[in-house]
């Protein structure tokens, strides 16, 4: 059994996110409300969440705009303390994702308890953030040394918010990356959050990986779900999920409810 299929179990996973509101220290976090808000706000989007049948959540901080390469120790400490909270309530296998951070990330993992990661490891990008040069080496070597090796690394191979300077092929570039870097399960991305990949992307991926799993990274609506899943061994889905359709807004459990109905179907459960 691979370690994808250890934490996941169900056949083509789908990873509900719990974003997190600002964190203190980030431009947009709401002082008034404080930690307790962002915590009170996460709780709700996790029962709802694990109420529809999700097989597993994932916590992130994509409200921390302008994002880093490198956070300030708050928000790592604050991402922890907020899950630390909400541990108890969990029932599903949870990951965690400090964006853009790999080293924090792979932290916040060990720290907590969660059982995969997603994050950027590898290739060389031009961002709005700025240069972008992950090291995936010092990052598996740092989940290790902090005996968190059980943990699963899924990389996104394909950044939002930036181009590759790699003038590879996507899908050559993400067989060089399992090759060379050891991911857990590869995901592919559109231009931003909530903006789709590209079923070809996705295709061609998965021609060239038929031994890894690859899931769709962003993008999946309630629209386009079974044509997802018929491509790809899972997604991860937030947008779709929240009011309106809204990224910024709140989980609507009857959105996610109804998300998770068009999952079974499409995995003839």
């Amino acid at each position: 059994m691979t370690k994808f299929e250890r934490v996941f179990g169900a056949k083509k996973p789908v990873i509900g996110m719990v974003h997190l509101g600002a964190l203190p220290g980030s431009p947009l976090h709401d002082g008034a409300a404080g930690v307790e808000g962002i915590i009170t706000a996460a709780r709700a989007d996790l029962l709802a969440l694990q109420s529809a049948g999700f097989d597993a959540v994932m916590f992130g901080n994509e409200n921390d705009r302008p994002y880093e390469f490198q956070v300030d120790p708050a928000s790592t400490a604050t991402m922890a303390y907020v899950v630390g909270r909400l541990r108890s309530e969990i029932t599903v296998p949870f990951g965690v994702n400090v964006l853009w951070d790999p080293m924090s990330t792979v932290a916040l993992a060990a720290a907590t308890g969660a059982a995969f990661v997603r994050e950027i490891f590898t290739g060389t990008y031009a961002s709005d953030m700025g240069p972008w040069t992950p090291d995936a080496g010092k990052a598996m070597r740092y989940r290790d040394r902090l005996g968190a090796s059980d943990v699963a690394m899924l990389y996104n191979v394909c950044a939002e918010f930036a181009d590759s300077l790699d003038r590879r092929s996507l899908a050559d570039r993400a067989r060089s990356a399992v090759f060379s870097s050891i991911p857990d399960a590869v995901l592919v991305s559109g231009a931003i959050t909530g903006e789709a990949a590209a079923l070809s992307d996705l295709e061609a991926v998965k021609a060239v990986l038929p031994d890894t799993p690859v899931m769709a990274n962003t993008g999946v609506k309630h629209e386009t779900i079974a044509d997802v899943l018929d491509v790809s061994d899972g997604c991860i889905v937030g947008s779709a999920l929240k009011i309106g359709g809204d990224t910024w807004k709140a989980i609507d459990p009857e959105r996610a409810s109804d998300f998770m109905a068009l999952v079974d179907k499409a995995r003839g459960s």
